[in-house]
């Protein structure tokens, strides 16, 4: 089955998903490092939202959900000092490489969020 999406406006919101593994002796630190990053991320102009998960079964894994509005908010928020801060704070913190995907919206439609 092929999905016609052409009736829609092109997508134009932006989603990364960003899952990490956490060293076991930081998780509180990470917690709050991530939650100080999210909550300065969330005034920037071009985020619609950031949110932090935790793995139900595995306490030491988590998942970043951030909406953009456009590509270029995501360029723009790498500029900001409180993600080079969090950036460089928990990168010592991980047990692994940060895993990181981009994805496009779909639904629900841009002008909802």
């Amino acid at each position: 089955m092929t999905l016609d999406f052409s009736h829609r406006a092109p997508p134009t919101v932006q989603i990364v998903v960003v899952q990490v593994q956490v060293k076991p002796d930081f998780v509180e630190a990470f917690v709050a490092a991530t939650e100080a990053n999210a909550a300065a991320s969330r005034r920037e102009a071009g985020i619609v939202r950031f949110d932090l998960h935790r793995q139900i079964d595995d306490p030491l894994r988590f998942l970043l959900v951030e909406v953009y509005r456009t590509p270029e908010a995501i360029a723009a928020h790498k500029e900001t000092d409180h993600y080079r801060i969090w950036r460089d704070t928990v990168g010592p913190m991980m047990a692994q490489p940060r895993l990181r995907t981009e994805y496009t919206n779909v639904s629900p439609r841009d002008d909802a969020w």
